[in-house]
């Protein structure tokens, strides 16, 4: 069984950080590549960030230059910095990753985003 937990969310003004984690079990984590996905009420989910097993990065340009993910192989996590976070970045933040032809999804951990 292949499993991702989502942790790190909460709530934060303007202009704040969050650090989101997420563990996987159930997988060779370090050849697999890892996306974090976000989706808001009443939108359809977005890809924010992804990383290779060889380290190689891309955002979205909504994200570019606030967010970078990063992988920790030996504890089989990967993480999401969030820097200078905006209203809009409010949503449900999901850790994926596609084993040959099945999509594995975490249960997501809310960003709030608020004054």
């Amino acid at each position: 069984q292949v499993q991702l937990v989502e942790s790190g969310g909460g709530l934060v003004q303007p202009g704040g950080s969050l650090r989101l984690s997420c563990v996987a079990s159930g997988i060779i984590f370090s050849i697999n590549d890892m996306n974090w996905y976000r989706q808001a009420p009443g939108q359809q989910r977005e890809l924010v960030a992804t990383i290779t097993s060889g380290n190689s990065t891309n955002y979205p340009d909504s994200v570019k230059g606030r967010f970078t993910i990063s992988r920790d192989n030996a504890k089989n996590t990967v993480y999401l910095q969030m820097n200078s976070l905006k209203p809009e970045d409010t949503a449900v933040y999901y850790c994926h990753v596609r084993v040959r032809y099945i999509a594995c999804w975490g249960q997501g951990t809310q960003v709030t985003v608020s004054t």
